[in-house]
């Protein structure tokens, strides 16, 4: 392969992680985040906990995944985003760090305000990851401000506040809909009885709030932010540096890509079908059908972003021509060849393992079980 193919392959890579991390994880944040409105009772809640307790370790590898994969493909995108977003990609881990505390520490004492201060924490731990990674999918499609120097120093020029921004924040909320949609459907894949019923409930609402907001953000898009476009000569197989080039604001210009590849529009629309027939599918009491179609709307939801801001990877605002992209800010053409090797070998594995894990567990967690045997749970 030659070193344009890999670029653009490795890009589809990345999106396929991200989107295996938002639908596997997405159910996790999804039933953590949904504890306080499906969970009536400690039995209830210790139901939901059941459901992903086994799995949310196997699931977090996604996340794993596509963080080494942007290291070591694209290194640039790394050092640069992880600078930038520094505080709220800790803020994102503390959160997540809650989910095994409170996991394990929740079933210690059966006093209630011991066990709701740990419900607490898992509802920290399912609802600000899911925020934190929306807003910094909107910060990478209004521009970073960061900027390279001669040497190829990056200097990042923002706080964490500014990240913080109206639109920013829209995304955040369409991702913490996107999986409490998701965590709804996978609850009345995985409960019975009350459970059950409270979550195909949840499912409606969730899918209205997601496409309502995933439609305003957008209109955002079309109408109130200027995208960036290349103005000078493409290299897609030169050296990765991102000077060689010159880039502009340009208002619309994150729709260029549906104009000039007409199937593309098939991604956002992938979200709203897949999201109304959940709607429909949970409606027919047909769920395990309905957590596919969530899975699809998750991935056109986090496809339309990828899709929108292609080639550009992460935009500066401060200074345009820093802004990494596909062609620029990717790691050596032997670097690539080598990983796509263990792409090959390892993520089979892991695809084969998920789907082995999740055969042995099949069945729903029922509260007569946990009655029974309360010791055997969480």
């Amino acid at each position: 392969m030659d070193y344009e193919t890999l670029r653009l392959l490795w890009w589809v890579l990345l999106g396929v992680l991200l989107i295996g991390f938002a639908i596997m994880d997405g159910f996790d944040l999804g039933v953590a985040a949904l504890l306080p409105v499906i969970g009536r009772s400690d039995l209830d809640r210790r139901v939901m906990i059941n459901t992903i307790g086994p799995v949310w370790e196997g699931n977090q590898v996604w996340l794993i995944l596509g963080g080494g994969a942007v290291f070591a493909a694209w290194p640039a995108l790394y050092a640069t985003a992880f600078s930038g977003f520094y505080i709220a990609m800790f803020l994102a881990l503390c959160a997540l760090i809650l989910r095994p505390v409170g996991f394990k520490f929740r079933s210690k004492l059966e006093g209630t305000a011991w066990r709701r201060t740990w419900d607490t924490a898992l509802v920290v731990g399912g609802v600000v990851p899911a925020v934190v990674f929306g807003v910094a999918f909107g910060n990478v499609l209004r521009g970073v401000p960061f900027q390279f120097d001669a040497d190829l120093r990056v200097t990042y020029t923002g706080g964490f506040f500014g990240l913080l921004n109206p639109f920013a924040l829209l995304c955040g909320l369409v991702s913490l809909a996107m999986v409490v949609m998701h965590g709804a459907v996978y609850l009345s894949v995985k409960t019975d009885g009350a459970v059950a019923a409270r979550a195909r409930k949840t499912v409606p609402w969730a899918v209205v709030a997601l496409l309502a907001l995933f439609s305003l953000a957008g209109l955002w898009v079309a109408m109130g932010i200027d995208g960036y476009a290349i103005t000078s000569a493409i290299t897609t197989g030169g050296p990765s540096n991102p000077l060689m080039k010159t880039v502009a604001h340009a208002p619309g210009a994150w729709l260029e890509n549906y104009r000039r590849l007409p199937l593309s529009i098939a991604v956002p629309v992938l979200a709203y079908v897949g999201a109304l027939a959940t709607w429909a599918l949970v409606r027919a009491g047909r769920p395990g059908l309905a957590f596919v179609t969530s899975s699809l709307a998750v991935a056109g939801i986090v496809g339309t972003a990828g899709v929108s801001a292609f080639p550009f990877l992460l935009p500066s605002s401060s200074d345009p021509a820093s802004s990494l992209t596909v062609w620029d800010a990717s790691s050596s053409l032997g670097t690539l060849k080598i990983m796509l090797v263990a792409t090959i070998i390892f993520v089979p594995l892991i695809l084969a393992y998920t789907a082995w894990v999740f055969r042995v567990l099949r069945g729903p967690v029922r509260a007569q079980d946990i009655t029974i045997d309360g010791s055997a749970f969480y």
